[in-house]
């Protein structure tokens, strides 16, 4: 059973790798925000967010990817994107409920 974030990113970044994507980056951080994984999907840009839950309790991996988060991951991808000519781009989740992993693929729009 995976417990800590790095684990989960780990296990992300296997998954994705094993389905064709490239790792560019992990763990970009900016002021305000931060993405997980950084991926190349073909021509595409894909911004990953990871998110592991253990316990349901408290909603499961997908209802923690709230609106709020969502605008600063959006803003860490803006700020990665920065003087770079813009590619197509997507943003991803992965979540992992205890045992179960998810690849949620256009997860969220960034508004």
């Amino acid at each position: 059973m995976i417990s800590s974030g790095s684990e989960a990113e780990e296990q992300a970044a296997r998954h994705l790798e094993r389905h064709g994507l490239k790792i560019l980056a992990r763990n970009y951080r900016c002021r305000g925000g931060e993405i997980d994984l950084v991926c190349r999907d073909g021509a595409t840009l894909v911004f990953v967010e990871v998110r592991l839950r253990t316990n349901a309790g408290f909603g499961g991996a997908a209802a923690s990817i709230t609106p709020a988060k969502q605008r600063r991951i959006a803003l860490a991808a803006n700020h990665y994107l920065a003087g770079k000519p813009l590619p197509a781009c997507r943003f991803d989740a992965v979540l992992l409920d205890g045992a179960n992993l998810d690849w949620i693929r256009n997860a969220f729009d960034a508004a």
